[in-house]
C-alpha cells in the first residue's frame, strides 16, 4: 500500500472522529499501523504533524461555530476538545490572531486549517465550506 493511501486513511479517520479523543496510539491501533510509521508518513507527506492537523481542524470547526451559532464560547471550547475556555482562547488566538469573541463579532468564517485531500499523487488542503462576507461558499 502506498504512503499516500496511508495518509488518506489517516485523514479520513481523523475527519470521522474529530469530536472524540484522538491519540496517536488509538489512531494507529484502529488503522492497524505502527504509531511511529503513521506519524512519520503523515508528517513527511503533508508537512504537518498529526497533532497539529487535528488541532487545526478542530479550531476551524470551532471558528465556523462561532460565526454560525450562538453557542457559548465555553461550549464550543469543550466540543473542540479543550478542557477550559482559557486553553481554547490561547490556541485560537495563536492560529487566528484574535480572540474567539472578536472572531465571532467580526462574523466572517475562514478556515485556517483546511482538510487534506488527494489530487493526483499530491496532497492539498481544501475546505468544504468557505465563508466570505457572512455567507458560506461551497
Amino acid at each position: 500500500m502506498s504512503e499516500n493511501t496511508v495518509v488518506e486513511k489517516i485523514v479520513d479517520y481523523i475527519e470521522k472522529h474529530l469530536n472524540e479523543d484522538l491519540y496517536l496510539d488509538k489512531i494507529a491501533k484502529d488503522l492497524n499501523y505502527s504509531k511511529f510509521y503513521i506519524a512519520r508518513t503523515f508528517s513527511e507527506k503533508t508537512g504537518v504533524t498529526i497533532y497539529k492537523y487535528i488541532q487545526g481542524r478542530r479550531l476551524a470547526l470551532a471558528a465556523q461555530k462561532l460565526v454560525e451559532t450562538k453557542k457559548p464560547i465555553i461550549e464550543i471550547a469543550y466540543e473542540a476538545q479543550y478542557s477550559s475556555q482559557q486553553a481554547f482562547t490561547l490556541a485560537f488566538n495563536q492560529l487566528y490572531l484574535c480572540t474567539p469573541q472578536i472572531y465571532r463579532k467580526n462574523g466572517v468564517f475562514y478556515a485556517k486549517q483546511l482538510s487534506i485531500r488527494m489530487r493526483s499523487s499530491l496532497f492539498y488542503f481544501s475546505s468544504r465550506n468557505h465563508m466570505w462576507g457572512g455567507k458560506i461558499a461551497a
